[in-house]
């Protein structure tokens, strides 16, 4: 349960195990969806209306905004993007930062990225919304 501050606040809490194994079992979906190339598994971890951005410098004097949806990246993962990841290098670690009923938010650092995830716990399972990332 959320512990709450005078102002009533809620704080983080204890995270439940079943959330906490269904929560990983998303980011592999997603993980290893993107570095097997596999759609389907990344189409699992996905909200349909998932907003992703990407914040690096693409040769660029100043780091840019790199827009994905769900169906972008439904695409990039059909055409192998993930797969040019050194199978060696192919590894990530993510740390539940917090859950509150129905929201998450999560930390993966992985090779090649850096993403910061906010999920939601849709009828058919916890689901990636929003993702923030930049190269690792």
């Amino acid at each position: 349960m959320a512990d709450a501050l005078a102002d009533g606040v809620a704080t983080a809490h204890a995270i439940k195990g079943a959330d906490e194994a269904d929560i990983r079992a998303t980011i592999d979906d997603y993980y290893l969806g993107w570095y097997d190339g596999d759609a389907e598994r990344m189409a699992r971890a996905l909200h349909p209306d998932l907003a992703k951005r990407g914040w690096h410098d693409i040769g660029a004097d100043v780091p840019r905004i790199d827009p994905d949806t769900f169906s972008s990246m439904i695409e990039w993962t059909r055409a192998g993007q993930g797969r040019r990841t050194d199978e060696a290098g192919r590894r990530y670690r993510a740390e539940i930062n917090d859950v509150y009923g129905d929201v998450a938010a999560v930390v993966v650092h992985a090779v090649p990225y850096v993403d910061y995830l906010h999920l939601v716990r849709t009828a058919d399972g916890w689901r990636i919304l929003n993702a923030l990332w930049c190269p690792a």
